[in-house]
């Protein structure tokens, strides 16, 4: 897998750009649905990523990007489930999760990568 670019609300992988949140699961490459994590915004300020989501649980490493910023919020729920499932999880602004998942990209590292704020 190849990051090529990355900007406020896009990101480059592959040669495809995403206008989009995405997760990568084992390599392949989808929009994040975050419709069930909807219901949390008005707590956070923000659609958090919560455990009603569709998480890529199946990997030894799930890199969390949280935006530009670093806004996105990660609820301790999903914080719980990753410890209870053994899966290291890596909260990182954006950018940085991007030289990460470059660097670590292997089938036993998911990612999901939140491409504004």
């Amino acid at each position: 897998m190849r990051i090529q670019d990355f900007s406020f609300g896009s990101v480059q992988i592959d040669g495809k750009t995403y206008e989009h949140d995405v997760v990568i699961d084992r390599g392949d490459i989808k929009k994040r649905k975050k419709k069930p994590s909807k219901k949390f915004r008005d707590e956070f300020g923000h659609t958090p990523i919560s455990i009603e989501e569709k998480i890529p649980w199946k990997c030894r490493q799930l890199i969390i990007g949280s935006g530009v910023t670093g806004a996105l919020p990660v609820m301790d729920a999903v914080k719980r489930k990753a410890e209870k499932k053994g899966v290291e999880l890596i909260i990182l602004r954006t950018p940085e999760a991007l030289e990460r998942l470059q660097k670590e990209s292997t089938a036993e590292t998911n990612a999901i990568l939140h491409v504004t704020c």
